[in-house]
């Protein structure tokens, strides 16, 4: 039994902020049912591909059904409103307006079905003055000031490595659906989810908001170094570098008398206190590298560990995905695709005791299960060969 397994959601979103959004809540059990223009997702179309099947797309869309509409024909939405009255959720992302010109917003769907939850999920929001313009998370990355803190002082503007704000987005919609889904079960009523990418970073900025709104301070970029704490970063080793994380006076401690066996450092001025070495970070992070260059990456990491010192390899994917930590939690899943064969995936960052999620299916290939939902929903197999040849499904 898994937590979701009465939710039914319809997925008219695609790429990978809405889609990852469906994934998750079909991992925890929704009957998700992916809606699907002609030609299919946009990320079909995006490789590497194996036998000709999108990998990107079937990395996202684990656990759900595919059916094609032509929501632009009259016929394609009557289909879709069928689906929507028995639906609780609906996530789109769709360019704010275009829902509604293609009459699937939620003005018109709450008259079919007024508990329904309805998840927008656009670049800027349904309100406010940049709402009518279309986003993406690079642009996203730039607005919030994300990439001006990203990077190396002085040096071009970096974006993070992944799409950081699609998947936030993605983030940010599970759990608002969620919210508004335990509304439901209690009052039965439904209500408007309104997720905007560009927007779902700015509330992770807590410790820049904290010194912004206390001092003024504009946070600027700091490398491989952290904005407050030290040492707090990368430290280059004999083979490489490490992560090493002495962010309170107790590991700063332990580091000092364990790991480099310099006590001496704990009565210098300049490293007194957090917020002594912070300050001079640039000296501290010179006489610890002086240390640390004389032993390996190994060597170093298990004299930390030994010490109770947080700290930690700087892998690269396949190091990541290769280490025993990571496969013992089943970060590291497999299953079945009819086309691709038996593939890889990513496995679930939430370990519930009671109810762990779960790959029931592999991503759906294109429309594949547009016969089985017509028929649930009570059209002839007749039918169904009329509307094909319309264009009207897949």
């Amino acid at each position: 039994m898994l937590p979701l397994m009465k939710m039914k959601v319809l997925d008219i979103s695609q790429i990978m902020a809405g889609p990852y959004c469906t994934m998750v809540l079909g991992d925890l059990g929704a009957d998700v049912i992916k809606v699907e223009k002609n030609g299919g997702d946009d990320s079909r179309q995006m490789g590497p591909y194996v036998n000709d099947e999108s990998t990107c797309f079937a990395q996202i869309n684990r656990n759900k059904k595919s059916i094609s509409l032509n929501l632009k024909e009259e016929e394609g939405r009557e289909i879709f409103y069928r689906l929507a009255k028995e639906a609780d959720v609906i996530v789109e992302n769709y360019r704010t307006g275009v829902a509604k010109k293609l009459k699937v917003d939620y003005e018109t769907i709450k008259t079919i079905n007024p508990g329904i939850i309805y998840c927008s999920i656009s670049g800027y929001g349904q309100t406010g003055p940049y709402s009518h313009k279309g986003g993406f998370d690079l642009v996203a990355q730039g607005m919030t000031g994300l990439m001006s803190m990203t990077g190396e002082p002085g040096r071009r503007p970096l974006k993070t490595g992944i799409a950081v704000y699609d998947i936030g987005a993605g983030i940010t919609a599970v759990y608002s659906i969620l919210a508004a889904y335990i509304h439901k079960l209690s009052t039965g009523e439904g209500q408007h989810v309104d997720v905007a990418i560009a927007e779902c970073g700015l509330p992770w900025f807590t410790w820049e908001a904290a010194a912004f709104f206390a001092e003024g301070t504009v946070p600027e970029p700091t490398g491989w170094r952290h904005r407050v704490s030290a040492p707090y970063q990368a430290i280059k080793v004999r083979d490489g570098y490490i992560m090493l994380g002495c962010a309170n006076q107790r590991n700063w401690e332990r580091l000092c008398h364990e790991v480099i066996g310099r006590p001496d450092l704990l009565e210098d001025p300049r490293f007194i206190s957090n917020y002594q070495r912070g300050q001079n970070v640039e000296a501290l992070e010179a006489l610890l590298e002086e240390i640390f260059i004389h032993d390996t990456r190994e060597a170093w990491l298990a004299k930390c560990d030994q010490a109770g010192v947080p700290a930690g390899p700087i892998n690269d994917f396949a190091q990541a995905l290769d280490d025993p930590h990571y496969q013992a939690r089943g970060m590291v899943q497999e299953m079945d695709h009819p086309v691709i064969g038996r593939m890889k995936t990513i496995g679930f960052a939430s370990k519930l005791s009671g109810t762990p999620p779960q790959i029931r299916r592999p991503a759906p290939l294109y429309a594949q299960h547009t016969d089985e939902i017509m028929t649930e929903l009570g059209f002839e197999q007749a039918h169904c060969e009329v509307l094909r040849r319309k264009g009207v499904i897949k």
